[in-house]
Order: structure tokens, then sequence, then C-alpha cells
């Protein structure tokens, strides 16, 4: 999967939640830029999908399918990518839920602001927590967090106590990362996407009107697409990126701009 100049060779990257929308791509585009990949989902059959495609484009991946809110799972995810591999070099957290049942806060259930924050939160500690002594190891590294423009401002089109209140939470753990690993060389980022064409908003755009609420915020006239972010994620997880760390980049065609 390999041709001309490669931005990742020789590196080994970590991608979470690779079954579907914005996962799958990453996992495809980091393996079509030379890495050897470590894959998880907790869906085992789009997780084994996607692996199928990165193999019959010629490219490696080591499926695993895990939890990453569970710390044991998350324990095995990586020692089996270590053992595979023998190093570690990027960690793209991208696991992530934005459930239809979030609500404005006063209807919000309990159990469901509790699941997203376990997901989206618990999540990308873990990962981070298990995976970045071996970054340490390899002599420096990349993490990617990713979080949302939901998670830097308070309005937006549709009530997202707990998702919005999650990104906040991986923009505030990105910084305590950035600064406590920085001496070990590793570089710890988080991208802030606005509406992306991914399945996380299948369920709210059966509404045309709010595919049209969303579409009329945006500055630049369109959605993204998932290569609008995964392109900024290859420049951060490549070499190219060695003094950037603790940055919260947005890409949301001008939203937060206005």
């Amino acid at each position: 999967m390999t041709g001309g100049a490669v931005r990742l060779k020789d590196k080994v990257a970590m991608i979470t939640g690779i079954g579907r929308g914005m996962g799958r791509h990453a996992a495809l585009t980091f393996a079509k830029e030379g890495a050897r990949l470590i894959g998880c989902d907790v869906n085992e059959d789009q997780g084994r999908e996607t692996a199928a495609l990165v193999s019959g484009a010629g490219g490696e991946l080591l499926f695993v399918a895990a939890d990453v809110s569970q710390e044991p799972q998350v324990v095995d995810l990586v020692r089996r990518g270590v053992e595979h591999y023998g190093r570690l070099d990027i960690l793209y957290n991208n696991a992530g839920i934005g459930p239809p049942t979030d609500a404005v806060a006063t209807d919000l259930p309990l159990d469901v602001f509790e699941w997203v924050m376990r997901v989206n939160v618990n999540g990308v500690f873990l990962c981070s927590k298990h995976a970045i002594p071996h970054l340490v190891k390899s002599g420096g590294g990349s993490v990617i967090n990713v979080a949302s423009i939901g998670g830097i401002y308070g309005g937006g089109v549709l009530p997202i106590t707990a998702y919005g209140t999650s990104k906040a939470a991986v923009i505030g753990l990105t910084r305590q990362l950035a600064v406590q690993f920085a001496k070990h060389r590793v570089r710890v980022n988080a991208v802030c996407p606005g509406p992306i064409e991914t399945p996380i908003l299948d369920p709210f755009f059966v509404d045309p009107e709010v595919r049209r609420r969303f579409s009329a915020r945006i500055p630049i006239g369109r959605m993204g697409v998932p290569d609008d972010v995964i392109q900024l994620c290859v420049y951060l997880a490549s070499d190219e990126s060695s003094f950037m760390t603790g940055s919260i980049l947005t890409i949301d065609g001008g939203i937060t701009a206005t």
C-alpha cells in the first residue's frame, strides 16, 4: 500500500474505533502513508472488515476486538500490538460515541451521561495511560485525540450535554498529557472537527431540516468529509509536526470563527 514518498514509513500506529466512519478512513489512509497498524473496535465484524480492506490494499493491520472503556481490554490491546510489532510510535484516539439519546441537562438520563463519559473520556485516558509508555520506549511519538468543536462552545443545532462535556474533558486531558510527556518527546494534540459526513450523524439526519440547519451554520458552505480531518491527523502523526504539542486544532469550515 506504499508507493512514492510516504509520510509514516516505519511507524507503528494504534487507531481506536476503526470499524466505520473516520476510524476506517484513518486506518486506510495511515496504511497508505506507510504505517503498520493496530486497530480496535467494539464491533468485531466491522473491525475485521476494515482490516480486510487495509490488507486488500497492501497494508498491514492487526485487529483486536476491544472496548476502550474497559481497562483490562485496553491492556490486552496494547500488549498484543507491541508483541506483534515490537514498538509503538503513534496513538490515534478516535473511538467515541454521540448517541441520539443525548439531551438538555434537565432531560438527560444519568446512565446516558455516564456511558458517553466512559467511552469518550475514560477511553482516551486508558489508551493514553497504557500506550504512552511504549511511545517513550520508542524514543518519542505522537498522540492524536479526537475532540470536537462541541467541547469548545456551548451552542449548536442539537443539545449535546454529554457529548460536549466529554469532548471538553478530552481537550483538558490533551493539555495535561502534552505537558507531562513533552520531556520524553511524546507530542499530544487534539483535533476538533465540526459536522463531518460520518455514520455518527446519520440518526440525526433522518430529519432533513436538521441537516439543513447544520449546513446553514458553516461559513465555508459545505459539510466536512473524513479526509478533511484525517489529512491533518497524518501531519500530526508524522515527524513534520515535531514542534507541535498541546495544540487544539479546529476543522469546522469556520463555525467557531463566527
